[in-house]
């Protein structure tokens, strides 16, 4: 007799389990900015968006390719001390799980699946990016995209305290 799990789907739950995740960071250090992080090769792969990400298509936002963070900052919210890299408050805005739908050197194209953000969405790096690290990410149109679509803070304030 076979494995009956292969007739059917894998319940939601497993699936979401096995799913590499993706979190959202609200970053209140010395400028306020987004860290939108992707779960790849054993490490979050790390952005950093100074307007955040949008949910409206027309909203092209800057991506900067930051170091990467070990798979532990995802759980993490708290205060980084004065005096260390990124020193801020920092609070998860959103995060779940994506699927990855196509990778390529300058090109990421992905299915997100957050409480707040969802659908698919593709980040493309700059070409004429002096530095080689600036990306774009931009929502596409899907069933999720919200046109006039504004971001909400959960962090009050703005820039160090």
């Amino acid at each position: 007799m076979g494995c009956r799990f292969a007739l059917s789907p894998l319940p939601l739950f497993f699936r979401a389990a096995m799913s590499p995740r993706f979190v959202v960071h609200e970053h209140d250090a010395s400028h306020f900015h987004y860290d939108f992080r992707l779960e790849m090769e054993g490490v979050l792969r790390s952005w950093a968006i100074p307007k955040g990400p949008s949910m409206d298509p027309s909203d092209k936002r800057l991506a900067v390719l930051v170091e990467d963070h070990p798979l532990e900052y995802a759980a993490f919210e708290g205060i980084i001390p004065e005096g260390e890299y990124g020193a801020g408050r920092v609070a998860i805005w959103d995060r779940g799980s994506y699927s990855l739908l196509e990778e390529k050197e300058d090109k990421i194209v992905f299915f997100i699946e957050g409480k707040k953000f969802r659908g698919n969405f593709t980040l493309i790096r700059l070409r004429r990016s002096k530095r080689g690290n600036e990306w774009l990410l931009i929502k596409q149109k899907d069933e999720y995209a919200r046109t006039g679509w504004k971001l909400e803070r959960s962090l009050p304030g703005r820039g160090r305290k």
